[in-house]
């Protein structure tokens, strides 16, 4: 995660699993719609990773911009006007996705990540930066934004450090 002063934003690691074009601005079933498009073998459907590739996932109050993991090249920028929709997949509570419009025309994409312990955080903080925005105060926005990420992922790692002692405990009174 970065906090610095000047860029005010926060990034996440994920794989990205892909975008697709879709026909609705919003809501739970395009997600699920999107993912379904990335199983299909149709190569015209959807434009695919090759592989489900690691990707940082930068947010700020500008925008979300996704870059590849090893090459830092910028696959893709979604302005924050530009985006509609957020959530995590019901039926893949590790999978979540952002519905944006295309700046240049009237198309709507689904890009879909897939993550081990941050969907719910990463919802979460777009969440917070849309509201942010709002804020007259976008200074104070910002900073209130990187706090409240920095404790849904303190959360999120004190939850899977007491299940990682537990599991070890577990190995430890099975031996």
């Amino acid at each position: 995660m970065s906090d610095t002063e000047e860029d005010n934003e926060i990034s996440f690691t994920v794989k990205f699993m892909g975008r697709v074009e879709v026909a609705s601005p919003k809501g739970l079933n395009i997600l699920e719609e999107a993912a379904q498009s990335l199983k299909s073998p149709d190569p015209h459907a959807s434009e695919k990773a090759a592989k489900k590739s690691k990707v940082h996932i930068f947010v700020s109050l500008s925008g979300i911009d996704i870059l590849e993991n090893k090459t830092k090249f910028l696959l893709y920028t979604c302005p924050l006007p530009t985006i509609s929709f957020c959530a995590v997949m019901p039926s893949s509570p590790k999978v979540f996705g952002f519905v944006a419009k295309h700046p240049a025309v009237d198309v709507y994409h689904c890009y879909l990540f897939k993550t081990e312990t941050l969907a719910h955080v990463l919802v979460s903080t777009i969440g917070d930066v849309f509201r942010a925005t709002k804020k007259e105060d976008n200074y104070r926005g910002s900073r209130d934004l990187i706090v409240e990420a920095l404790r849904h992922k303190n959360k999120m790692l004190q939850k899977e450090n007491s299940e990682l002692k537990r599991r070890l405990v577990e190995k430890i009174n099975q031996q």
